[in-house]
């Protein structure tokens, strides 16, 4: 009987103990969420004027004209830099334009993207511009996603960076409507004297100008835009293309088309509607584009977007439009932007700065000069003179004597 009554206290013991066991289990999460900051867009467009300069913190796109660099802030506007003297560039104003994201300079006239619409500015007096006319829907893929009130503009982001513990059995994370990214995808976010009347812009460019037309690319489309008269322009014309364009080139009377899977050629022979000749198809990377008379010189490199591997030139042989030709492949670190100055040609090729090629013979480059000035995204190169866009800086170099190329300046970026 003694051991019966032991036996039950025991197991009355242990159950009354299990039942005052409970699991728990919590997880620590961190994200990122950018809240949007709207204003209506006649505020928004109201404000689209000269004001005082800023710091320079997501440089893009740049175009270089006359005594002025027009330097893009993405989705934030466009700095205005007085380059009278290339050894001491002025940040002299900004314009903000929200999701601007590519800018393009003809004489007084200045054609920059607002999200989805074509803004056009009188830049006659660069401290005080003015609008003169906006296009609505021009680019429609630069929605990104959102479908705010349509009398609204997301005109600024406010960063959230939160770290919280949940209950594992808990699914509701509580996270706001709003724009999430991971660490990587935060990353990508934050990611000339005496120049012709048309100026020069950059490889990454998604704008070209070419006599009375305006020509811009989206992700599927070739858009002709007639500026017969500059300052209000006119869509003329629009080109479906395959998914995946990124930047346009104009040479002469030809529309040179980088794109992620392959380089487009266009003839302008018909300069409202272009037609396309050739197509020269490459894997799957990140593609600018530069052209000129006999061959086409494209950087391939990987990139969060552009799901590829490759890192390297590729050099077509254009002579027949209609069938372009590989001529040769060099490898290199991550390029971006490239220009050409007669048999030089200049590539940024990421962390490893700029590198100057002699091209005078295609089938074996020559690399004259390596300059390590940061991480370099894009430049224009003429007469001697190079402006590149790094992560640091706008920086710009004399490379009339190729043995000893010269850094003038360095307008610093704010970190």
């Amino acid at each position: 009987m003694k051991k019966c009554i032991t036996l039950a206290a025991s197991l009355l013991l242990l159950m009354t103990f299990n039942s005052c066991i409970k699991d728990t289990c919590s997880h620590v999460s961190s994200y990122t969420w950018f809240e949007p900051v709207y204003k209506t867009t006649a505020e928004v467009r109201a404000n689209i004027k000269s004001g005082a300069p800023r710091d320079i913190k997501a440089p893009g796109k740049l175009f270089l004209i006359g005594n002025y660099i027009f330097l893009n802030e993405i989705n934030k506007g466009i700095h205005i830099i007085n380059n009278s003297n290339p050894a001491a560039p002025v940040n002299t104003a900004f314009i903000e334009i929200p999701g601007n994201i590519d800018v393009a300079v003809k004489g007084n006239t200045l054609y920059a993207d607002l999200y989805t619409d074509l803004v056009t500015l009188d830049i006659s007096n660069p401290l005080q511009v003015v609008t003169t006319s906006i296009v609505d829907h021009v680019f429609p893929h630069r929605y990104y996603g959102f479908t705010p009130d349509s009398t609204k503009v997301i005109y600024d982001w406010i960063r959230h960076d939160t770290t919280f513990t949940a209950d594992c059995n808990n699914n509701q994370w509580g996270r706001p409507e709003a724009l999430f990214m991971n660490t990587s995808d935060v990353a990508a976010f934050k990611s000339i004297a005496g120049g012709s009347p048309t100026g020069i812009a950059g490889s990454m460019a998604r704008f070209a100008l070419m006599n009375n037309y305006l020509y811009t690319v989206g992700q599927s489309q070739l858009k002709t835009l007639s500026i017969a008269d500059p300052q209000k322009p006119v869509v003329a014309n629009t080109v479906q293309l395959p998914w995946g364009i990124e930047t346009i080139y104009p040479f002469k009377d030809r529309l040179f088309i980088g794109s992620n899977t392959g380089m487009y050629i266009f003839n302008t022979a018909n300069p409202a509607a272009p037609v396309q000749l050739g197509t020269f198809s490459h894997a799957r990377v990140c593609d600018p584009v530069i052209a000129d008379d006999r061959h086409a010189f494209v950087t391939l490199r990987n990139g969060t977007t552009c799901q590829g591997f490759l890192n390297e030139l590729n050099i077509v042989d254009i002579t027949n439009l209609t069938q372009p030709v590989l001529v040769k492949k060099y490898d290199l670190t991550n390029p971006h932007g490239l220009s050409k100055d007669g048999d030089l040609l200049l590539i940024c090729d990421g962390r490893d700065g700029l590198k100057i090629f002699d091209a005078k013979n295609v089938n074996q480059l020559i690399l004259k000069k390596q300059l390590r000035i940061g991480n370099t995204y894009d430049v224009i190169a003429w007469n001697g003179l190079a402006l590149v866009v790094t992560s640091d800086a706008l920086v710009q170099l004399d490379y009339t004597n190729i043995n000893q190329v010269k850094v003038l300046s360095k307008l610093s970026i704010a970190q």
